[in-house]
């Protein structure tokens, strides 16, 4: 998704309306747009953190959602069934736990974490693909 022109998503996560000449002055137009969250609280955690994408800045270090139950879960899954997250993020008493996305995390060194719902492997930051 692209932002129109006049929009600017800055480094500090917030989202700015550039058409005003005292943008960079005034309260942006929303906070917490395009940020990670290490931990997901609500929907807009949520969107923010798939908003600023799969790798941490600064290091480029490969995030993944540790979900409530315990699995890993990569951001495509997250995407793809996000119906369901938000779901559980809004009525966890309909939704299994599987679904509810707790904290945000890197993985460092597991070469062969594996995606829950896809079966796909994460990515590592330091671990031996080829081992």
């Amino acid at each position: 998704m692209s932002l129109p022109a006049h929009l600017f998503a800055s480094d500090d996560g917030n989202l700015y309306d550039t058409r005003d000449p005292r943008w960079s002055q005034i309260s942006p137009l929303r906070t917490n747009f395009m940020r990670s969250q290490p931990v997901i609280c609500n929907t807009a955690d949520l969107r923010a953190t798939l908003r600023n994408g799969d790798y941490a800045w600064p290091g480029g270090y490969p995030l993944y959602f540790v979900m409530m139950d315990g699995e890993a879960m990569s951001f495509a899954a997250v995407r793809a069934n996000l119906r369901d997250v938000l779901g559980a993020i809004h009525y966890p008493k309909r939704f299994e736990r599987s679904w509810r996305p707790n904290v945000v995390s890197i993985n460092w060194e597991d070469g062969d974490l594996r995606c829950a719902h896809s079966g796909e492997r994460i990515p590592s930051a330091y671990a031996d693909e080829n081992a």
